[in-house]
This record gives C-alpha cells, sequence and structure tokens, in this order.
C-alpha cells in the first residue's frame, strides 16, 4: 500500500485506503491464516439469537493488554496459527501473549509476554507457533474500529462485527488506556501437551447410557481438523444415547459438549450457536476454557468430571 491521501472513512474493520505519513493505524502486511480482531464480546444478547463471541483465549487476551496498560475490554488482535505482518505507522507500544511464535520486529527477534516499544514504520512480523493455536496482539489505546452491540469482536458464526483482517486493511489505534505498563516481562506457564479439562454433569444426562458417562471421563477424544471458533469437534469413543427421542432446541453455552447423532462430542467454544437440538453431556468449567481454545488439530484432550 503507498503513502498519499488520508482513507476517506471507516469500511468494516478499519480504514482502507492509502496513509498519510503520521497516521495512528496499523497497517496489514499480511493477515496469516485467520487474524481477527478480538475483545471481550458482546454479553446480553443471547435472548436475539447473538453469541458473546471475543477472545477465545481469554486470559492470554487479558494479560496481552494489561500489559501495554489499557483496560483488560480493549480491542486487539487474535491471530491463528501466526503468520500475521502488519507495518505500524505511528509510535506504539505492543504486547504478545498466547501461542508462542517467533517474533521479529524490523528483523530483530523480540520476545512475548512483554511491552514493546514500536516505532513509526516499524515492521512486526510472527511466525507459526511450535505449541497452542492462537496469539494475541494488544497496541496501547486498543483497536479501535465502529463497535456493534456493544463489541468490536468479529463473530465467525454470525458474521457481526469486523471483517477478518485482509492484505492492505488498515487499523486505527485507540486512545482509551489505563496506566502505564509497569512489568517488564510476564511469567507464563508453557501450553501443556497433555490437556485434561474439568467438566460437570450436562443438563441431558440422562439421555446417555450409564456408559457413555464413564467413557467421556475415562477415554481421550482427538481434535479433528473441522475446528474453530466455534468448536472443537472431537473424535475418540462414541457416546451412546440412552433416549433416541428428538430435543427441542435449547439454549447453550460456551464449553457446552454437545453430541450429535454419531456420538462424537462437540466442545462449543466462543462462536456457539446460542440454541443446539443434540443434547449436553457435560460442560467444560469457564476457567479450564483457554486452555481449549489452544487445542490443535490432532492434539489428545481428556475430561474429569467435577463438582459444582
Amino acid at each position: 500500500m503507498g503513502r498519499g491521501a488520508e482513507s476517506a472513512g471507516p469500511a468494516g474493520s478499519g480504514y482502507q485506503g492509502a496513509v498519510r505519513g503520521g497516521a495512528r493505524v496499523i497497517e496489514v502486511v499480511a493477515p496469516g491464516p485467520l487474524s481477527t480482531v478480538q475483545d471481550l464480546g458482546r454479553a446480553g444478547y443471547a435472548a436475539l439469537g447473538v453469541p458473546r463471541s471475543g477472545a477465545a483465549d481469554e486470559r492470554s487476551f487479558r494479560l496481552a493488554n494489561r500489559l501495554v496498560g489499557n483496560q483488560e475490554t480493549a480491542a486487539g488482535i487474535e491471530a491463528t496459527f501466526g503468520g500475521l505482518r502488519l507495518r505500524f505507522h505511528a509510535p506504539t507500544t505492543v504486547a504478545l501473549t498466547g501461542a508462542p511464535v517467533p517474533v521479529t520486529v524490523d528483523n530483530r527477534q523480540v520476545g512475548m509476554n512483554a511491552p514493546l516499544r514500536i516505532r513509526a514504520g516499524s515492521r512486526l512480523v510472527m511466525g507459526s507457533p511450535a505449541e497452542g493455536v492462537r496469539t494475541y496482539l494488544a497496541v496501547r489505546g486498543g483497536i479501535a474500529v465502529p463497535p456493534v452491540l456493544g463489541s468490536r469482536s468479529t463473530d465467525v458464526l454470525s458474521g457481526l462485527g469486523p471483517a477478518v483482517l485482509s492484505i492492505g486493511q488498515t487499523i486505527p489505534i485507540g486512545q482509551e488506556t489505563a496506566h502505564w505498563p509497569n512489568v517488564d516481562l510476564a511469567p507464563t506457564p508453557p501450553i501443556p501437551a497433555e490437556v485434561t479439562l474439568r467438566v460437570s454433569c450436562g443438563p441431558r444426562e440422562e439421555w446417555f447410557t450409564p456408559e457413555a458417562l464413564t467413557t467421556l471421563v475415562s477415554q481421550p477424544y482427538q481434535v479433528t481438523t473441522n475446528s474453530n471458533r466455534i468448536g472443537l469437534r472431537l473424535a475418540g469413543p462414541v457416546l451412546d444415547r440412552a433416549l433416541i427421542d428428538e430435543l427441542p432446541s435449547e439454549g447453550m453455552v460456551g464449553g457446552a459438549l454437545q453430541v450429535p447423532p454419531n456420538g462424537q462430542p462437540v466442545l462449543f467454544l466462543v462462536d456457539h450457536p446460542v440454541t443446539g437440538g443434540y443434547p449436553v453431556i457435560g460442560v467444560v468449567l469457564h476457567d479450564d476454557l483457554h486452555l481449549a481454545a489452544q487445542l490443535r488439530p490432532a492434539q489428545q484432550v481428556r475430561f474429569r468430571y467435577v463438582s459444582t
């Protein structure tokens, strides 16, 4: 993208067109496999059929915002499987968290989980993660795309919010901050190779055989390639139903383990539908969903019953 006249105005998730020197924008040089703008989601609209959406790994997202001195609600970028390349047209401070990726700024290797000062004209390049799926980039002041229903999150199921990031797009940087960053480096645990998710009994437990309930917590399941922000499709031992009646559609929540007729569970993530017609055998605890958000295709996952 050349530098010339300023863009005419907002379009999709940012401003399209040439960039005037000094504009407080980030230019997308390459979006990688999937990069989206996210915040903490649009709660309270389930009755209208609108999912909450938001950052899939909420814990990593909140940390990124804290590292640059933002409110935790500020919008940032979620990069799936890395590959994101950005050019900054104004000086700012950024932080990267989540799935660890090699990162360079102007061809200089930099670290994650720490605030990074970026100069005007600098280029940031993400590699691919060796573990995990989603990496977060927070920018001091937040991403200032127009909110939809009170949120700047991209919802891949409903299509609400800003569009998926694309080559040549420019994204405005906001000016809302909480404080100056006062942490040099945030120690973070590694993403575990073997993940066990805590699960409570589901609202339709009686629809399954006792053997199915035992199987869920005694056998591993594998994440399939047909997984995304809507949910993780899992492959493993079949969860047999005791009732074969048709279940009327009912409300769904993030973490619900819904079981379609093939007996292979689907773990709903942040862009899940708000209703569903298949029985839910269990619900993964909210505090474990950040681990589920970083599960890769072919990775194994186990479940463990807990009382709530």
